[in-house]
């Protein structure tokens, strides 16, 4: 589904990313762990447009998204869930998911209310809280908030930057159990998370980052016993 070769991006003159080269097969959750400032967030911002890469080469289903505007991209399926959540904190969360379907809106108000409720069986306190502003729930809810608003754009590859971040550990179990169950039902997760153990606990594969470069790749189970990535990553992490 994605293909990354050889990809270099960076902040004017600072290069960021390496020669990074990867994959992301359909139906996969992949994680990318790596300490602060590995690269992660740029390598998703990226491949959602938000950022030009200097060289190499991003290919989503088979089309090359060089050049393509990051305004385009969700309609392509590839949606970004930010890290900090970055909800529309005055509107409410019924908006904030409506402005998350606008790609498919073409398809009437009924598929935007159909997926509206999937949304709320995925996370039933969103439709307690639906008449809510964004801006007043706690970070648990505006992150489920965020995902529900990336699915609200049927996304065939979910990208998600540091959803554990600030959360309390019963929100994280919580929140990565909702990742797994997005897998089971068909769907395609990209996972840059700084809790490890967490993400390989879940992944299929992983990707290791150490200053803009893929220093470490394989089976998440296989990263999980490397004494290396145990020691650089996994030292104190819990799971839930």
């Amino acid at each position: 589904m994605l293909r990354i070769r050889n990809l270099e991006a960076g902040y004017g003159k600072l290069k960021v990313l390496r020669a990074i080269s990867m994959h992301v097969d359909p139906g996969e959750i992949v994680t990318i762990i790596g300490a602060n400032g590995a690269g992660k967030t740029t390598l998703l911002s990226t491949i959602a447009g938000l950022l030009p890469a200097s060289s190499g080469e991003i290919s989503f289903k088979g089309q090359n998204l060089h050049r393509t505007a990051a305004s385009r991209i969700p309609a392509l399926g590839c949606v970004m869930v930010p890290e900090g959540r970055q909800v529309f904190a005055t509107m409410s969360v019924e908006e904030n998911l409506m402005l998350g379907g606008h790609v498919i809106r073409k398809e009437g108000k009924q598929a935007l209310l159909n997926l509206m409720d999937y949304q709320y069986d995925i996370f039933p306190i969103l439709r307690e809280r639906k008449s809510q502003l964004a801006g007043t729930l706690s970070g648990g809810e505006q992150q489920m908030l965020a995902m529900a608003r990336a699915l609200m754009a049927r996304p065939s590859l979910l990208m998600m930057d540091e959803p554990s971040t600030g959360l309390a550990p019963l929100i994280v179990k919580g929140i990565f159990e909702v990742i797994v169950r997005l897998r089971e039902e068909g769907n395609t997760v990209l996972l840059v998370e700084q809790n490890a153990k967490a993400a390989l606990g879940i992944a299929d594969r992983g990707y290791v980052l150490e200053t803009g470069k893929v220093i470490v790749q394989g089976p998440a189970q296989d990263l999980l016993g490397n004494q290396d990535v145990q020691r650089a990553y996994l030292g104190r992490e819990k799971i839930g």
